[in-house]
């Protein structure tokens, strides 16, 4: 039994306008039920929100290149679509630039030749803070192996690859006003009480945190 993945959700004050950025940027499609969900390898949902942004936030994209040209126009296109660069204390000698969307999520353009990116497709990973234990709970809690298991650093990803999910280890920073979380979907009410096994917190009606006190929503399973 395990939990499914069903979105990495951005919460919004203009979402309709951040779900157009993000279609624009990478060519993802708009659901016909709801065009605030982007239909993406691990579909991208914008979730309305009156919170704004306090702080760096806890989860990032990870945008891939094929070359310097292609890094090169990434960029050029974010910044035509109303992303600005952003200061997250790189020291500007770094290869990946560092940009915000419209509502200032930060997200970075990598540069080509990234092995550990490489083959997962234009959005290489969701990179998060967070502890080596909450890496481990993802793992089982979706049944995606560890990719990356070092010095307190872990990554996971799907069996059909795709997509990484990466933590950074220890400082984990506090989560403050808006941000990104995760949806899941669930089997029933045990798989609820797994998860709580597993690690994680019930924080009201279909919300849990994960072991770093890190919200997701939970839904049951429409078959």
């Amino acid at each position: 039994m395990t939990s499914r993945l069903v979105a990495i959700c951005f919460e919004a004050r203009r979402p309709r306008e951040l779900a157009l950025f993000w279609s624009e940027l990478l060519g993802w499609k708009a659901s016909d039920e709801d065009p605030l969900l982007l239909e993406a390898p691990i579909p991208v949902w914008f979730v309305p929100t009156d919170e704004v942004k306090l702080a760096q936030n806890i989860m990032h994209f990870d945008l891939t290149s094929e070359s310097e040209q292609g890094q090169l126009r990434t960029v050029e296109r974010a910044l035509a679509l109303g992303a600005r660069h952003a200061d997250v204390g790189q020291k500007g000698d770094e290869g990946h630039v560092v940009l915000a969307d419209p509502e200032g999520n930060e997200f970075c353009v990598i540069e080509p030749g990234n092995k550990f990116l490489a083959g997962c497709g234009p959005v290489g990973a969701l990179a998060c803070d967070g502890s080596r234990a909450v890496g481990c709970f993802w793992s089982t809690a979706l049944g995606w192996p560890l990719v990356w298991d070092q010095d307190e650093e872990t990554a996971i990803q799907s069996p059909y690859g795709g997509t990484k999910i990466t933590w950074g280890g220890p400082p984990v920073e506090p989560r403050v006003g808006k941000d990104l979380f995760l949806a899941v979907e669930v089997d029933g009410p045990e798989e609820v009480d797994r998860l709580v096994a597993l690690g994680a917190s019930r924080a009201g009606e279909g919300v849990l945190t994960d072991p770093d006190g890190r919200k997701f929503t939970v839904r049951p399973r429409y078959t």
